[in-house]
């Protein structure tokens, strides 16, 4: 229960951070999903960065790609749940650099099929163009994960690590 409540209220101010002003894309939204993987019970590890997610949006709006956006989340949180058990430096700056070249096929693509001729045309060159148009997007994407998922991780472990040495000067002095 202990996790759930640090993990939410860590999740909680990264999804609040969303509504400070920012550049484009240089958000913890895949931050919040694996660090959600990583230290949320299984069966919260998905809901509570994606309800983060929900509230902020309540804020920022809602659009005609969300279910991109949601989808391409909740594949991150699952990343998020593999990462558990590989719980290592390397690993972790994987997935985080998965997660941005994730988000950035799976919303681009919704970008190019639910904005149809009004973006991009439905075509081959349309689509090779939306991903084009997309690349600075795609800097601050990968810059933002980098940085959320370093400082959610961090806070994560810094946390653990405090309430452990605390449990253990608690033992050994009631010992």
């Amino acid at each position: 229960m202990r996790n759930v409540l640090i993990g939410s209220t860590l999740i909680l101010a990264a999804a609040l951070s969303r509504l400070l002003p920012h550049p484009d894309n240089f958000t913890p939204i895949a931050a919040m999903a694996l660090a959600g993987g990583v230290y949320l019970e299984k069966r919260f590890a998905l809901i509570v960065p994606l309800a983060a997610l929900v509230i902020s949006d309540c804020f920022i709006g809602f659009h005609n790609t969300i279910l991109f956006v949601y989808g391409s989340f909740m594949l991150i949180g699952f990343m998020g749940l593999w990462l558990k058990s590989h719980k290592k430096f390397l690993p972790v700056l994987g997935t985080a650099l998965l997660s941005s070249i994730l988000f950035f096929i799976i919303t681009n693509f919704g970008v190019w099929l639910t904005g149809g001729g009004w973006f991009y045309p439905r075509t081959w060159q349309g689509l090779v163009e939306c991903y084009v148009m997309a690349i600075p997007f795609f800097r601050n994407t990968l810059a933002g994960d980098l940085v959320f998922t370093g400082v959610l991780f961090g806070l994560f472990e810094l946390s653990l690590r405090s309430i452990r040495a605390s449990e253990k000067k608690a033992i050994q002095e009631n010992s």
